[in-house]
């Protein structure tokens, strides 16, 4: 069967709904499809703290249906390929939804199965993840019960959501063990596939302080490869030009693994991708660089800047202008400069709220150097910032 639609998001996260909800505000007319497949929503940001056990998980999820947006229709399926010269979105059921506008945002894709024996590891054998509902209260009963030995944080080469999330956890853990007194009997380790701590140095200068206190030992240009949970190892590969295809087996007694993440596999293999598989779109219009009546924002987005909730909010304002002025035959004035903020809680107590842009550039939001660790920020993060998601970001008010 074909349906007809003026205008069909696909994607039913952050992006998706607090695009159609900021739309809605704007014309109550517009007649607005969402594709999206799942029963539930969460406010992944605070899954961080519920790994360290100081939020309930469950305060992160209610059901899809609560976040529509009223006057939009949901479509509770799959989206599973592209036609953008005929229009055309098929669904796993075959069906075709034929669009007028098209905006792409179905987030980010978790390839666990890419590390041999991590998804028949995972939540035993102290081997766990924050990026995960389900496991995130794991991830604090292992750093609860954990008595000393190895712990292992890891963080994957290319782009992941939240890219502070992977070493959030780290000094959260790492605060903890203080407390506890047990940091002397613990050594930390972070293996990451990139080149530094953090991309900003305003910013990484703080956590090269943290790190210190935490007594981490950094592994750059490294990845994963294999978690062998029975008997406590992990195989990491070296990439970089001292250590390229150098392997290391890595005794462990917690192993908190941040997965490969990539475009959805339905974006990849689609006429909407670029050569790396994410969403070609115009960096500052976020129009798609070959069909015009295409839009994409958020995680799958080709965007070269960090992907959190933060850029979708600064993304959604743009894009929402920019469809109304294209819908209308004007010119595409509004421009997203690449703002993204990353909060980093770097104890029980403190944050370093990072903002900055295309560039690298602090782009702060408060009259006060937003590099130093701050108690403020921390209920920033823990109370306001969950407040804001339900309240005013998702319904599309900011």
């Amino acid at each position: 069967m074909h349906y007809q639609h003026q205008l069909v998001i696909v994607g039913g996260g952050n992006a998706g709904i607090s695009t159609a909800a900021q739309l809605l505000r704007k014309n109550k007319q517009l007649d607005i499809v969402i594709i999206e497949p799942s029963t539930f929503h969460y406010y992944q940001p605070a899954w961080t703290l519920v790994g360290a056990g100081v939020f309930d998980v469950q305060k992160t999820k209610r059901t899809e249906a609560s976040v529509i947006p009223k006057g939009a229709r949901w479509i509770k399926s799959k989206a599973t390929s592209f036609q953008p010269e005929n229009n055309q979105v098929t669904l796993e059921n075959g069906e075709t939804i034929n669009y007028e506008l098209l905006i792409v945002a179905p987030g980010i894709q978790l390839n666990w199965h890419e590390i041999k024996g991590l998804t028949e590891s995972l939540g035993k054998n102290g081997v766990t993840s924050n990026y995960k509902f389900e496991l995130a209260p794991y991830t604090w009963e292992c750093i609860k019960n954990f008595k000393g030995g190895n712990m292992l944080f890891t963080n994957p080469p290319g782009a992941v959501k939240c890219g502070g999330a992977p070493h959030k956890i780290m000094w959260m853990a790492g605060d903890w063990l203080r407390k506890k007194k047990l940091l002397a009997q613990t050594k930390i380790q972070y293996w990451s596939g990139g080149t530094r701590l953090f991309g900003v140095p305003k910013y990484e200068k703080t956590f090269l302080k943290v790190a210190e206190r935490n007594h981490v030992d950094m592994h750059f240009y490294t990845k994963l490869v294999e978690v062998d949970g029975p008997n406590k190892k992990a195989k990491f590969i070296g990439f970089g030009e001292n250590n390229k295809n150098q392997e290391y087996w890595v005794n462990f007694d917690m192993l908190h693994v941040t997965p490969p993440q990539s475009a959805p596999d339905f974006v990849r293999n689609s006429p909407l991708a670029n050569e790396a598989g994410w969403v070609d779109v115009d960096k500052f219009t976020l129009q798609h660089a070959r069909y015009p009546n295409v839009f994409s924002l958020g995680d799958a987005a080709s965007l070269p800047t960090s992907r959190t909730g933060a850029a979708i909010r600064k993304q959604v304002t743009v894009l929402v202008q920019n469809i109304l002025a294209f819908k209308e035959g004007k010119p595409l004035t509004h421009r997203y400069n690449g703002y993204s903020s990353c909060p980093v809680v770097t104890s029980y107590g403190t944050l370093v709220l990072c903002e900055f842009d295309y560039d690298g550039k602090p782009t702060e939001t408060f009259p006060f150097d937003q590099s130093k660790e701050r108690w403020s920020m921390y209920m920033l993060k823990k109370w306001m910032l969950p407040w804001l998601y339900w309240n005013q970001i998702l319904p599309g008010k900011m």
